[in-house]
């Protein structure tokens, strides 16, 4: 088994002949983040964090959804990020990770409560995410920075579907994506999950310093929840596009933040819901 997909057989029914055959389908494993941090009693460990991603890129994975959460704001506060025990001996597959923070990082462990409040099965009010958001003291962005073009935006659905290489064997996974004002990607990230895909890819940024990413803008595969909103708006990245659609609090965070929010991006057309101000033609 390859860490992103796995050979199983099938029996596939066409035309209404049925006969065997090899398949591949996406991999998912659960992920632990366990986060080692100082307390006036000394250092303390703790598990923040359980979710079913696709092994790979673990370590953005576990750095993104920190910066996410406001648990760390920079790569500084981040001392190691290392596999914890032993791999899964069914798949080889290290399934927890430990990210151990600087001493001088004051964790506030009630602000992960706000994880919990922002998808979209859990039934809490949008008002409660947004509030959150406001508490932690993140400020609303400037209109500085490059403009993204129509032909820029037009084309990065298909940049992003050459570079989904797991997709193309399992038609299984989301991706996430960051470019720039010319086009170009930055890196590309898959997962079961379109909010793993997500913190992968800020958690590549993070650790190669180039947060915060005023300069860049991110497409999704999928819709444009709020959580996918939450985690662009933490990394600075000033738009996010989704080839699908928004939800009304994607929109509703973008428009209080000053976000440019993209929806419905597919072939020569798109929708506006936010900022635009960044489009250019």
């Amino acid at each position: 088994m390859s860490v992103s997909s796995h050979a199983v057989d099938i029996s596939k029914v066409s035309d209404g002949v049925q006969q065997t055959q090899a398949d591949s389908v996406a991999v998912e494993e659960p992920l632990e983040i366990r986060l080692g941090y100082s307390t006036p009693d000394g250092r303390a460990t703790r598990s923040i964090s359980i979710t079913m991603r696709t092994p790979g890129n673990d370590d953005e994975l576990a750095a993104g959804f920190l910066l996410s959460e406001s648990i760390i704001h920079r790569v500084e506060d981040i001392l190691s990020i290392e596999p914890c025990g032993p791999p899964a001996p069914d798949t080889g597959i290290h399934n927890v990770v430990r990210v151990d923070l600087g001493a001088d990082v004051e964790v506030d462990l009630g602000r992960l409560q706000r994880h919990f409040y922002t998808t979209s099965s859990c039934g809490v009010c949008g008002k409660t995410s947004l509030d959150a958001l406001r508490i932690v003291g993140v400020d609303a962005m400037d209109d500085d920075g490059p403009s993204f073009s129509r032909n820029v935006l037009t084309a990065m659905p298909d940049a992003l579907r050459k570079a989904q290489h797991t997709f193309e064997k399992t038609g299984g996974l989301h991706a996430a994506a960051v470019f720039d004002s010319k086009g170009d990607v930055v890196v590309t990230m898959e997962d079961v999950g379109r909010h793993n895909a997500v913190d992968k890819v800020v958690g590549y940024l993070l650790l190669n310093k180039r947060l915060p990413a005023r300069s860049l803008g991110l497409l999704v595969s999928g819709r444009a929840s709020f959580e996918l909103m939450q985690k662009t708006l933490m990394a600075d990245i000033p738009l996010l596009a989704a080839v699908s659609a928004p939800s009304s609090l994607a929109v509703q965070l973008a428009r209080e933040f000053n976000m440019t929010l993209i929806g419905f991006l597919r072939g020569k057309t798109f929708n506006i819901y936010s900022g635009e101000q960044r489009i250019s033609e």
